[in-house]
């Protein structure tokens, strides 16, 4: 190491650029499929990786914004608590008319960040917008929001994959086996995962999640 170290770091930085505007000249369709593809086998729970990718994802944006959708929630399954990615993902879903999902990631914003109040502010928007001539929009049921919730658990895997939907609701899982499953995703370090399912059950009233979620929330920001 000591003889050719500098010359393999040097190579390693050569192929995988630290500077986005660097790493995005390497973007081409193969380059985009390779990504995908390896996006779902990386730990992006360090906040350091989390800052790195979320500079690339940027440029991703303009060059593919479906891929950005994708690549992003998964970066947010891992690192829940960034605020300003969630409402920079609200925004994009709000500006596409996918207002369930703006109302999701306005949600996970403003439950994080509460002194911000992006999910109120969207509220407003959309009462002040929505007249007799447009389509009207009411809050998202809860079956939707665990469903969102279930959707980033699984996305909050280590090793996950884009197309694992599981919209299993609470009531068809003996609260046995969840608790067990918690307890099994916190044994394994899969902190994140465990975040998302003790909110899931939270939100749908279950109390004894809450000492899951402290927990799991704990790890995370340690």
């Amino acid at each position: 190491m000591l003889e050719h170290g500098f010359q393999l770091l040097s190579a390693s930085l050569a192929a995988d650029p630290l500077d986005p505007d660097y790493w995005v000249e390497q973007v081409n369709d193969q380059f985009l499929i390779d990504l995908k593809e390896r996006f779902f086998h990386l730990d992006l729970s360090d906040p350091r990786a989390n800052i790195l990718f979320g500079r690339r994802l940027e440029r991703i944006r303009t060059i593919d914004e479906e891929l950005f959708i994708t690549l992003v929630r998964r970066l947010l399954a891992h690192r829940p608590f960034n605020h300003e990615a969630w409402i920079e993902l609200g925004r994009l879903h709000e500006s596409r008319k996918e207002f369930d999902e703006a109302w999701y990631c306005y949600d996970q914003a403003q439950t994080h960040f509460p002194q911000l109040t992006p999910r109120d502010k969207f509220r407003s928007r959309m009462e002040n917008t929505l007249d007799s001539t447009s389509p009207s929009w009411s809050r998202p049921s809860a079956d939707g929001r665990t469903k969102f919730l279930k959707r980033m658990e699984n996305l909050a895997l280590k090793v996950s994959s884009p197309e694992i939907i599981d919209d299993t609701l609470i009531d068809e899982t003996k609260i046995s086996d969840l608790e067990s499953n918690l307890i099994e995703l916190i044994e394994k370090e899969e902190y994140s995962s465990a975040f998302f399912l003790a909110r899931r059950l939270v939100t749908n009233g279950e109390k004894w999640a809450e000492d899951y979620l402290k927990q799991a929330q704990d790890k995370i920001t340690n």
